[in-house]
């Protein structure tokens, strides 16, 4: 028995419940954050946007996001022979959509998104119109993010 093996049930909760937190931070965002950052002014809006993107990278976020993407890899890899049995298929499909949808989109759709915003004036015409547009966008690929993670954590879940 491989330690992973020995670890399965703790490691399957883990990844469960970092996607479950990593749905509810997009949630919040998607639900009332993004609506009360359009609310204000362009450059207060985009400097509180600045600011989290910033605070954002920190040892327990990046955990709780990239833990169950890594450690859901590392458990679908080593039940490779076992996919006889259906709830290793929810383990799989699990992983699938967390990688793709959650921490993929937000690489290919946020990040970016972020990248643009980080380097803009925010008292700026430019940084205005930005603004109104990165509103839609960045929401749009969060809402993507936020219903794979919560289906992941349900399809995670199902493997206990």
């Amino acid at each position: 028995m491989t330690v992973v093996q020995s670890l399965r049930s703790p490691l399957v909760l883990f990844v469960a419940i970092g996607s479950g937190l990593t749905a509810g931070i997009f949630f919040a965002f998607s639900t009332f954050l993004m609506k009360a950052l359009g609310q204000q002014s362009a450059a207060v809006g985009i400097a509180a946007m600045q600011s989290i993107n910033i605070t954002v990278i920190n040892p327990w976020f990046m955990a709780v996001f990239f833990g169950p993407g890594v450690i859901g890899l590392l458990l679908t890899l080593t039940t490779f022979r076992k996919f006889e049995q259906p709830r290793a298929w929810y383990g799989l499909a699990g992983t699938v959509i967390y990688l793709i949808g959650t921490i993929g989109v937000t690489i290919a759709g946020n990040v970016p998104l972020n990248d643009a915003l980080a380097v803009v004036n925010p008292n700026s015409a430019a940084g205005a119109y930005l603004w109104t547009n990165f509103l839609t966008d960045w929401t749009f690929w969060n809402h993507v993010r936020t219903i794979a993670a919560a289906i992941a954590a349900v399809l995670f879940t199902l493997t206990l």
